[in-house]
């Protein structure tokens, strides 16, 4: 069983929550949306600044992070998170020019630091379908985007469809 102890405060100290699975929203747990230090025992989770699985995205791997400035936050408010799910498939991801799966397609099956290198010229990709795990961009805004077809930009929550890089999501278990 995955465990995921927080704290609200720096270096592992203070109020404690340990969740197990998907926590939508730590307030209803009695855990204000402050979270300061995180030790991830095994796994990977993604952690959200908001409530609900919703605003900014944080990836977070086996190991401790004394404090949010580790897991590269701005502040220490995180509100939702969840274990990622690997299932040690190969991974292969198609991404899409168009909504709903059309215009011209690019198809990865490797991380890639750099888009463009792929001979695809742009970097907007309105749809995607995932088969395995993945995860974009190595800098800059991320998304955590698992099994599964996105048919707009918006499904996993962007903001506009620019996508620069990609990386795998590693089982660390």
């Amino acid at each position: 069983m995955t465990k995921f102890p927080l704290r609200d405060q720096t270096c592992f100290t203070g109020q404690r929550l340990e969740v197990f699975g998907d926590c939508e929203n730590f307030q209803d747990r009695g855990f204000m949306n402050r979270v300061n230090s995180i030790r991830v025992e095994s796994g990977a989770w993604v952690c959200f600044d908001h409530p609900d699985f919703k605003g900014q995205q944080y990836m977070l791997e086996k190991g401790e992070y004394p404090d949010f400035q580790c897991w590269n936050a701005h502040n220490d408010h995180m509100g939702s998170c969840k274990p990622i799910k690997m299932h040690g498939e190969q991974y292969r991801m198609e991404l899409y020019e168009g909504q709903n799966f059309t215009g011209q397609c690019v198809e990865l099956c490797d991380d890639c630091p750099f888009l463009q290198s792929t001979g695809f010229s742009k970097n907007c990709f309105n749809s995607i379908k995932v088969y395995g795990d993945g995860e974009p961009n190595y800098r800059g805004r991320m998304y955590i985007v698992e099994r599964g077809n996105y048919c707009l930009f918006m499904d996993w929550q962007a903001e506009n469809p620019n996508i620069q890089s990609i990386r795998r999501v590693v089982n660390y278990f």
